[in-house]
Protein backbone atom coordinates (compact mmCIF):
# COMPACT_ATOMS: atom_id res chain seq x y z
CA UNK A 1 0.00 0.00 0.00
CA UNK A 2 1.01 3.58 -0.35
CA UNK A 3 2.15 5.44 2.75
CA UNK A 4 -1.15 7.30 2.82
CA UNK A 5 -3.16 4.07 2.68
CA UNK A 6 -1.03 2.55 5.41
CA UNK A 7 -1.82 5.52 7.62
CA UNK A 8 -5.49 5.19 6.82
CA UNK A 9 -5.34 1.49 7.59
CA UNK A 10 -4.16 2.21 11.11
CA UNK A 11 -7.49 3.98 11.63
CA UNK A 12 -9.14 4.61 14.95
CA UNK A 13 -8.84 1.01 16.09
CA UNK A 14 -5.12 0.72 15.48
CA UNK A 15 -5.27 -1.57 12.48
CA UNK A 16 -1.88 -2.11 10.91
CA UNK A 17 -1.00 -3.45 7.47
CA UNK A 18 2.65 -4.34 7.71
CA UNK A 19 4.39 -7.57 8.66
CA UNK A 20 3.51 -7.96 12.31
CA UNK A 21 5.38 -11.19 12.86
CA UNK A 22 8.13 -9.92 15.10
CA UNK A 23 8.08 -12.87 17.48
CA UNK A 24 11.33 -14.80 17.00
CA UNK A 25 9.93 -17.58 19.18
CA UNK A 26 7.50 -18.73 16.51
CA UNK A 27 8.11 -22.19 15.09
CA UNK A 28 7.31 -23.51 11.60
CA UNK A 29 5.08 -26.00 13.41
CA UNK A 30 2.99 -23.28 15.05
CA UNK A 31 -0.51 -23.29 13.59
CA UNK A 32 -0.39 -19.65 12.50
CA UNK A 33 2.85 -20.27 10.62
CA UNK A 34 1.51 -23.42 9.02
CA UNK A 35 -1.59 -21.52 7.91
CA UNK A 36 0.51 -18.83 6.26
CA UNK A 37 2.74 -21.33 4.47
CA UNK A 38 -0.05 -23.71 3.53
CA UNK A 39 -2.26 -21.05 1.97
CA UNK A 40 0.54 -19.17 0.23
CA UNK A 41 -0.15 -20.55 -3.24
CA UNK A 42 -3.89 -19.96 -3.22
CA UNK A 43 -3.33 -16.58 -1.62
CA UNK A 44 -0.98 -15.53 -4.41
CA UNK A 45 -3.58 -16.55 -6.98
CA UNK A 46 -6.01 -14.22 -5.29
CA UNK A 47 -3.46 -11.40 -5.17
CA UNK A 48 -2.75 -11.55 -8.87
CA UNK A 49 -6.30 -11.45 -10.14
CA UNK A 50 -7.76 -8.56 -12.07
CA UNK A 51 -10.12 -8.25 -9.14
CA UNK A 52 -7.39 -6.76 -6.99
CA UNK A 53 -6.28 -4.25 -9.57
CA UNK A 54 -9.78 -2.95 -10.09
CA UNK A 55 -10.49 -2.83 -6.40
CA UNK A 56 -7.49 -0.56 -5.92
CA UNK A 57 -9.00 1.65 -8.57
CA UNK A 58 -12.05 1.89 -6.34
CA UNK A 59 -14.45 0.83 -9.05
CA UNK A 60 -17.43 -0.35 -7.02
CA UNK A 61 -20.94 -1.04 -8.24
CA UNK A 62 -23.50 -0.40 -5.56
CA UNK A 63 -25.84 -3.27 -6.46
CA UNK A 64 -22.97 -5.75 -6.40
CA UNK A 65 -21.67 -4.28 -3.17
CA UNK A 66 -25.11 -4.85 -1.65
CA UNK A 67 -25.22 -8.44 -2.92
CA UNK A 68 -21.77 -8.99 -1.47
CA UNK A 69 -23.02 -7.75 1.89
CA UNK A 70 -25.90 -10.24 1.62
CA UNK A 71 -23.41 -13.06 1.00
CA UNK A 72 -21.37 -11.95 3.99
CA UNK A 73 -24.47 -11.79 6.17
CA UNK A 74 -25.38 -15.39 5.43
CA UNK A 75 -21.78 -16.55 5.84
CA UNK A 76 -21.25 -14.83 9.19
CA UNK A 77 -24.65 -15.83 10.50
CA UNK A 78 -23.81 -19.48 9.83
CA UNK A 79 -20.32 -19.20 11.27
CA UNK A 80 -21.44 -17.41 14.41
CA UNK A 81 -24.25 -19.89 14.99
CA UNK A 82 -21.68 -22.69 14.95
CA UNK A 83 -19.28 -20.70 17.11
CA UNK A 84 -22.01 -20.26 19.70
CA UNK A 85 -22.78 -23.96 19.51
CA UNK A 86 -19.12 -24.80 20.11
CA UNK A 87 -17.99 -21.95 22.34
CA UNK A 88 -17.05 -24.38 25.12
CA UNK A 89 -15.30 -26.87 22.86
CA UNK A 90 -11.72 -27.17 24.18
CA UNK A 91 -10.25 -26.79 20.70
CA UNK A 92 -12.18 -23.61 19.97
CA UNK A 93 -13.02 -21.96 23.29
CA UNK A 94 -9.75 -19.94 23.50
CA UNK A 95 -10.77 -18.17 20.26
CA UNK A 96 -14.25 -17.20 21.43
CA UNK A 97 -14.44 -13.39 21.24
CA UNK A 98 -18.07 -12.58 20.43
CA UNK A 99 -18.08 -8.97 21.63
CA UNK A 100 -14.90 -8.16 19.74
CA UNK A 101 -15.41 -10.07 16.51
CA UNK A 102 -18.93 -11.16 15.69
CA UNK A 103 -20.23 -9.46 12.55
CA UNK A 104 -23.72 -10.71 11.68
CA UNK A 105 -25.51 -7.99 13.67
CA UNK A 106 -23.41 -5.26 12.07
CA UNK A 107 -24.15 -6.73 8.65
CA UNK A 108 -27.86 -6.77 9.49
CA UNK A 109 -27.70 -3.04 10.16
CA UNK A 110 -25.85 -2.49 6.88
CA UNK A 111 -28.52 -4.43 5.00
CA UNK A 112 -31.27 -2.43 6.69
CA UNK A 113 -29.54 0.72 5.51
CA UNK A 114 -29.32 -0.52 1.91
CA UNK A 115 -32.65 -2.37 1.60
CA UNK A 116 -34.91 -0.73 4.20
CA UNK A 117 -36.66 -2.04 7.33
CA UNK A 118 -38.10 -5.05 5.47
CA UNK A 119 -34.65 -6.09 4.22
CA UNK A 120 -35.05 -9.71 5.27
CA UNK A 121 -37.87 -10.17 2.77
CA UNK A 122 -35.73 -8.71 -0.01
CA UNK A 123 -32.64 -10.89 0.26
CA UNK A 124 -31.88 -14.54 -0.35
CA UNK A 125 -28.88 -16.82 -0.02
CA UNK A 126 -27.25 -17.40 -3.40
CA UNK A 127 -26.18 -20.84 -4.58
CA UNK A 128 -22.45 -20.25 -4.11
CA UNK A 129 -22.98 -18.71 -0.69
CA UNK A 130 -25.19 -21.63 0.30
CA UNK A 131 -22.36 -24.05 -0.49
CA UNK A 132 -20.12 -22.06 1.85
CA UNK A 133 -22.81 -21.91 4.54
CA UNK A 134 -23.46 -25.65 4.28
CA UNK A 135 -19.79 -26.42 4.80
CA UNK A 136 -19.61 -24.17 7.87
CA UNK A 137 -22.61 -25.90 9.42
CA UNK A 138 -21.14 -29.29 8.56
CA UNK A 139 -17.83 -28.67 10.29
CA UNK A 140 -19.55 -27.03 13.25
CA UNK A 141 -21.67 -30.11 13.81
CA UNK A 142 -19.27 -32.87 12.77
CA UNK A 143 -15.73 -31.63 13.35
CA UNK A 144 -15.80 -28.37 15.37
CA UNK A 145 -12.03 -27.91 15.46
CA UNK A 146 -12.24 -26.94 11.77
CA UNK A 147 -14.15 -23.83 12.80
CA UNK A 148 -10.73 -22.48 13.77
CA UNK A 149 -9.81 -22.30 10.07
CA UNK A 150 -13.01 -20.50 9.10
CA UNK A 151 -12.91 -18.03 11.98
CA UNK A 152 -9.24 -17.27 11.41
CA UNK A 153 -9.74 -16.88 7.69
CA UNK A 154 -12.60 -14.44 8.09
CA UNK A 155 -11.98 -12.36 11.19
CA UNK A 156 -8.26 -11.75 10.85
CA UNK A 157 -8.76 -10.48 7.33
CA UNK A 158 -11.53 -8.18 8.48
CA UNK A 159 -9.05 -6.63 10.87
CA UNK A 160 -6.24 -6.51 8.29
CA UNK A 161 -6.93 -3.50 6.16
CA UNK A 162 -10.65 -3.23 6.71
CA UNK A 163 -10.37 0.48 7.45
CA UNK A 164 -8.78 1.09 4.05
CA UNK A 165 -11.51 -0.88 2.31
CA UNK A 166 -14.15 0.97 4.29
CA UNK A 167 -12.82 4.33 3.16
CA UNK A 168 -12.62 3.22 -0.47
CA UNK A 169 -16.24 2.06 -0.40
CA UNK A 170 -17.40 5.15 1.47
CA UNK A 171 -15.80 7.43 -1.08
CA UNK A 172 -16.81 5.45 -4.17
CA UNK A 173 -20.40 4.86 -3.11
CA UNK A 174 -20.80 8.30 -1.51
CA UNK A 175 -21.94 6.78 1.78
CA UNK A 176 -22.40 8.92 4.91
CA UNK A 177 -19.23 9.75 6.83
CA UNK A 178 -21.04 8.60 9.98
CA UNK A 179 -20.63 4.97 8.91
CA UNK A 180 -24.09 3.87 7.74
CA UNK A 181 -23.83 0.93 5.36
CA UNK A 182 -20.29 0.12 6.50
CA UNK A 183 -20.73 -1.11 10.06
CA UNK A 184 -19.26 -4.45 9.02
CA UNK A 185 -15.84 -2.80 9.10
CA UNK A 186 -16.24 -1.20 12.51
CA UNK A 187 -14.84 -3.14 15.48
CA UNK A 188 -15.82 -0.88 18.35
CA UNK A 189 -14.65 -3.31 21.04
CA UNK A 190 -11.14 -3.57 19.58
CA UNK A 191 -9.02 -0.52 20.27
CA UNK A 192 -5.73 -1.89 18.93
CA UNK A 193 -6.18 -4.27 16.01
CA UNK A 194 -2.51 -5.18 15.81
CA UNK A 195 -2.38 -6.22 19.46
CA UNK A 196 -5.63 -8.14 19.14
CA UNK A 197 -4.41 -10.06 16.10
CA UNK A 198 -1.25 -10.96 17.95
CA UNK A 199 -3.35 -12.23 20.86
CA UNK A 200 -5.52 -14.26 18.50
CA UNK A 201 -2.53 -15.86 16.80
CA UNK A 202 -1.01 -16.64 20.17
CA UNK A 203 -4.23 -18.33 21.28
CA UNK A 204 -4.25 -20.35 18.07
CA UNK A 205 -0.69 -21.49 18.59
CA UNK A 206 -1.48 -22.57 22.14
CA UNK A 207 -4.31 -24.89 21.10
CA UNK A 208 -3.52 -28.49 21.95
CA UNK A 209 -3.51 -29.96 18.46
CA UNK A 210 -1.52 -32.78 16.95
CA UNK A 211 0.21 -32.36 13.61
CA UNK A 212 -2.48 -34.25 11.71
CA UNK A 213 -5.15 -31.84 13.01
CA UNK A 214 -3.04 -28.82 12.13
CA UNK A 215 -2.73 -30.11 8.57
CA UNK A 216 -6.50 -30.58 8.43
CA UNK A 217 -6.92 -26.96 9.50
CA UNK A 218 -4.60 -25.74 6.76
CA UNK A 219 -6.55 -27.75 4.19
CA UNK A 220 -9.80 -26.27 5.50
CA UNK A 221 -8.40 -22.74 5.20
CA UNK A 222 -7.51 -23.44 1.56
CA UNK A 223 -11.01 -24.76 1.08
CA UNK A 224 -12.39 -21.52 2.51
CA UNK A 225 -10.45 -19.59 -0.14
CA UNK A 226 -12.14 -21.62 -2.84
CA UNK A 227 -15.61 -21.08 -1.39
CA UNK A 228 -14.97 -17.36 -1.48
CA UNK A 229 -13.73 -17.52 -5.05
CA UNK A 230 -16.95 -19.26 -6.03
CA UNK A 231 -18.90 -16.38 -4.53
CA UNK A 232 -16.81 -13.90 -6.54
CA UNK A 233 -17.41 -15.81 -9.75
CA UNK A 234 -21.13 -15.84 -9.06
CA UNK A 235 -21.13 -12.08 -8.45
CA UNK A 236 -19.19 -11.62 -11.66
CA UNK A 237 -21.92 -13.38 -13.60
CA UNK A 238 -24.59 -11.28 -11.91
CA UNK A 239 -22.62 -8.16 -12.77
CA UNK A 240 -23.01 -8.96 -16.45
CA UNK A 241 -26.76 -8.49 -16.14
CA UNK A 242 -26.71 -5.24 -14.16
CA UNK A 243 -26.94 -2.05 -16.16
CA UNK A 244 -25.41 0.37 -13.73
CA UNK A 245 -22.63 2.89 -14.08
CA UNK A 246 -19.48 1.90 -12.28
CA UNK A 247 -18.58 4.39 -9.60
CA UNK A 248 -14.90 5.17 -9.49
CA UNK A 249 -12.96 6.21 -6.41
CA UNK A 250 -9.88 6.79 -8.51
CA UNK A 251 -7.35 4.65 -6.67
CA UNK A 252 -4.23 3.24 -8.30
CA UNK A 253 -3.93 -0.24 -9.75
CA UNK A 254 -0.83 -2.39 -9.56
CA UNK A 255 0.56 -1.01 -12.80
CA UNK A 256 0.42 2.47 -11.35
CA UNK A 257 2.30 1.24 -8.31
CA UNK A 258 5.29 0.17 -10.29
CA UNK A 259 4.22 -3.45 -10.12
CA UNK A 260 4.63 -3.50 -6.38
CA UNK A 261 2.15 -6.10 -5.11
CA UNK A 262 2.96 -5.08 -1.55
CA UNK A 263 0.81 -2.00 -2.05
CA UNK A 264 -2.28 -4.15 -2.49
CA UNK A 265 -4.79 -4.81 0.32
CA UNK A 266 -4.38 -8.52 -0.30
CA UNK A 267 -0.71 -8.18 0.44
CA UNK A 268 -1.51 -6.37 3.66
CA UNK A 269 -3.57 -9.36 4.67
CA UNK A 270 -0.80 -11.70 3.59
CA UNK A 271 1.71 -9.80 5.64
CA UNK A 272 -0.62 -10.00 8.58
CA UNK A 273 -0.83 -13.68 7.85
CA UNK A 274 2.90 -14.15 7.84
CA UNK A 275 2.81 -12.21 11.04
CA UNK A 276 0.60 -14.89 12.39
CA UNK A 277 -2.66 -14.13 10.61
CA UNK A 278 -2.86 -15.77 7.27
CA UNK A 279 -6.08 -14.12 6.26
CA UNK A 280 -7.56 -12.16 5.16
CA UNK A 281 -10.77 -11.73 3.58
CA UNK A 282 -11.13 -8.34 4.10
CA UNK A 283 -13.23 -8.23 1.69
CA UNK A 284 -15.28 -5.17 0.12
CA UNK A 285 -16.60 -5.60 -3.40
CA UNK A 286 -15.30 -3.79 -6.37
CA UNK A 287 -16.48 -4.08 -9.90
CA UNK A 288 -14.19 -4.62 -12.83
CA UNK A 289 -13.77 -1.69 -15.13
CA UNK A 290 -14.94 -3.77 -18.09
CA UNK A 291 -18.57 -3.45 -19.14
CA UNK A 292 -19.34 -6.87 -17.71
CA UNK A 293 -18.43 -5.53 -14.30
CA UNK A 294 -16.73 -8.29 -12.31
CA UNK A 295 -16.70 -7.75 -8.60
CA UNK A 296 -14.19 -8.08 -5.81
CA UNK A 297 -15.02 -8.59 -2.21
CA UNK A 298 -11.66 -7.77 -0.84
CA UNK A 299 -12.36 -8.50 2.76
CA UNK A 300 -13.26 -11.99 1.94
CA UNK A 301 -9.79 -12.62 0.59
CA UNK A 302 -8.18 -10.64 3.24
CA UNK A 303 -9.35 -13.33 5.47
CA UNK A 304 -8.53 -16.11 3.55
CA UNK A 305 -6.19 -17.33 6.03
CA UNK A 306 -5.05 -14.73 5.71
CA UNK A 307 -8.82 -11.60 2.27
CA UNK A 308 -8.95 -13.27 3.18
CA UNK A 309 -7.22 -10.77 2.63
Amino acid sequence: MTEKMEKEASGSNGSGTGNENEDSNLSPEDLSEMMAAGTKEVHEKAENTQFVKDFLRGRIRKELFKLGAVALYHTYTAMEEEIERNKDHPQFAPLYFPAELHRHEALARDLEYFYGPDWKSKISCSQATQHYVDRIHQVGQEDPVLLVAHAYTRYMGDLSGGQVLRKVAQRALKLPPTGEGLEFYQFDAIHNAKAFKQLYRSRMNELELDMATKKKLVAEAVRAFHFNMEVFEELEEIGKTIQEDVQDAGMAVHGEMGGDISKCPYYAAKMAASGGTAYFGQLVMAALRHPTGQVLFATWFAALAGLAA
